[in-house]
């Protein structure tokens, strides 16, 4: 067995990283893909490696040299590199593909030890090696059949994004035999060349072997094995976080903060969402109008704040439509003066925009980390404090004080002139009829005081449309913050969202009605890991103690290499150093997925 590594390309779209080196010598992570390549090449006892090199050719082998590689590298230059394609360089090394079997490589590829040995030690002689197509990914598409056969190579002209659940992406690793490039590649390969010449690809060869009858080619399909091909800094940048070290590799995803389809094998049990809505006839509604809303403008906040007054039932000057909670947050805390007081451990993006010596904490003495309307007037009462935010449900605990209480609360912090800001993000998920909200106008006609603050984002299951709303019969306040945020401050999408929900309430309902009885499954599920003490929560995520066997930092590593992202929670304040994760409640199958990820280390042994 032989390898074939096709290096000849200049790299343009990777800008000044290939300005004076070719693509394969980027580095990921430390270490440059050609190097990492010719070791896991070395390390399967190779006859010889034929690399057919171009743009920086001298530069590429020179560094080649350093590496103390075993097997024995040729090299092959292509002289115009620039005026050819990749057909070429293959065409270049014709003569060797006919000496040996070969596994074709192209060099801008970086790929786990796994992907190697898969199509190394699977007895087929002939293999093009593919994954599951994703909508981001770029180059040759398949068609395969259930006998692993490629019934089609897709061209751009028919490609239809509603096929690509069938569609397979080429990884652009081969395995071919001696006698299928003798009698089939290499004459094609030549006859290709001779008629369309060379500035092609040599999947076309491929493509049109896969018409002959009797054709040997078959396809070898990756599941989770990790492999990336890196065109762009966007590509180099993934690929870092998907081969980091275990070590760095939670950092790097976490600094992301979301964008996780472009992993699509990785649970996102870290942010929350609703996993029950939206339904399938809105999912419909706002796919039939994309063409539609994506060529238009989105309206004024003063369309916007019409369209959530409307849902919510209050007068429109009561309400601001922010591009995510995140941005009226934001914009909110520029407004406080004074101390406030702070329920901890919380949400922090409240207490991160106040400087520390302005935060009153309160952190509660219960194990569970609850705590009573009663317990936070007792303890405020004293306290110079102009303002008092409170979550609730509280991220991160989940521990929740009932509607009629927190109206005790609104009571006295009206009698005692504090603001009292309520993020109530996570009340639908609660316990209590739907009607626990104080987006009402008897309740803000009541407390001028009183800021209530909703992300649609994790009630509603709509996070990539960014919309939250703030709330209040403060109306100079309002209208501050409408002023504060830009013109266009959500999408048009965002907009529509707000236009349609109201037909879907009833459904939203019942999704919510959904979520809680599989909060209670889970729940159970959960308390059976005899390592975690498992919070009671009202929200749509448990916060969970790790208690033996692992540090919450080692748990939140060892389920990332399993593709489960959750939130280490120990570096929150309030949590004293202990070690706490928060785990997001998703639909069933996703949330059995991390129930028998959480049992492989329920074993003694391990």
């Amino acid at each position: 067995m032989q390898a074939i590594i096709l290096a000849a390309g200049m790299g343009k779209r990777l800008g000044e990283l290939t300005q004076s080196n070719t693509k394969c010598m980027i580095e990921v992570n430390g270490k440059t893909l050609i190097d990492r390549m010719l070791r896991q090449i070395d390390e399967r006892n190779f006859e010889r490696i034929v690399i057919v090199i171009g743009y920086e050719g001298d530069k590429l082998k020179q560094y080649i040299s350093t590496l103390s590689i075993r097997t024995p590298i040729v090299f092959i230059n292509n002289p115009v590199y620039d005026k050819t394609n990749n057909i070429f360089s293959l065409y270049l090394a014709k003569d060797y593909l006919t000496e040996n079997d070969t596994i074709l490589f192209e060099s801008d590829l970086i790929f786990e030890d796994t992907v190697l040995d898969k199509l190394v030690d699977d007895p087929y002689p002939n293999l093009a090696l593919v994954a599951k197509f994703e909508s981001w990914m770029d180059g040759t598409v398949l068609v395969v059949d259930e006998k692993d056969n490629i019934k089609q190579f897709v061209s751009t002209q028919h490609f239809k994004f509603e096929d690509i659940p069938r569609y397979y992406k080429t990884v652009n690793i081969y395995k071919f035999s001696k006698t299928f490039s003798e009698n089939y590649y290499v004459p094609f390969l030549e006859a290709y060349s001779k008629a369309l010449g060379n500035n092609e690809y040599y999947e076309q060869v491929l493509r049109v072997i896969t018409l002959l009858d009797g054709n040997e080619l078959k396809v070898l399909k990756l599941e989770n094995e990790a492999w990336y091909e890196i065109d762009d800094i966007q590509d180099l940048d993934i690929a870092e976080s998907i081969f980091a070290q275990p070590d760095q590799k939670l950092a790097k995803m976490e600094k992301r903060y979301g964008g996780y389809w472009r992993y699509p094998a990785l649970l996102d049990f870290c942010y929350l969402v609703n996993p029950f809505f939206p339904d399938s006839k809105l999912l419909a509604e706002m796919k039939a109008n994309f063409e539609r809303i994506l060529g238009q403008y989105p309206s004024g906040m003063q369309v916007n704040s019409l369209l959530a007054a409307k849902n919510f039932g209050i007068k429109s000057d009561y309400i601001v439509v922010g591009n995510g909670a995140a941005e009226l947050i934001k914009s909110l805390m520029t407004t406080i003066e004074g101390k406030i007081g702070v329920i901890f451990p919380t949400f922090e993006e409240y207490p991160n925009r106040i400087e520390k010596e302005r935060i009153v904490s309160f952190i509660s003495s219960k194990q569970d980390f609850s705590y009573t309307a009663t317990d936070l007037i007792d303890y405020f009462y004293n306290k110079e404090i102009t303002t008092l935010l409170l979550v609730n449900p509280d991220n991160p605990t989940g521990s929740y004080i009932p509607y009629s209480d927190i109206i005790k609360l609104s009571d006295w912090a009206d009698k005692k002139r504090i603001t009292l800001i309520i993020d109530e993000s996570f009340c639908d998920f609660a316990n209590e009829s739907p009607e626990n909200t104080l987006i009402q106008n008897q309740v803000l006609d009541k407390y001028e005081n009183l800021v209530v603050i909703k992300s649609i984002s994790k009630s509603y299951g709509v996070p990539g449309l960014r919309l939250g709303v703030l709330a209040s019969s403060n109306t100079s306040l309002v209208s501050f913050i409408k002023k504060d945020v830009p013109i266009w401050n959500i999408n048009s999408f965002a907009e529509f969202y707000m236009q349609i929900y109201s037909k879907y309430e009833k459904s939203y309902l019942q999704a919510c009605k959904k979520f809680k009885e599989e909060r209670t499954r889970f729940y159970s599920e959960l308390q059976a890991i005899k390592w975690l003490r498992v919070m009671p929560s009202e929200a749509n995520y448990f916060l969970c103690e790790v208690t033996d066997k692992f540090t919450s930092s080692e748990l939140t590593r060892l389920l990332l290499e399993d593709n489960i992202l959750i939130k280490n929670c120990s570096g929150k304040r309030g949590f004293g150093g202990e070690h706490f994760i928060r785990i997001a409640i998703r639909s069933k199958e996703d949330n059995c997925k991390l129930i028998n990820a959480l049992k492989k280390y329920n074993n003694e042994n391990n």
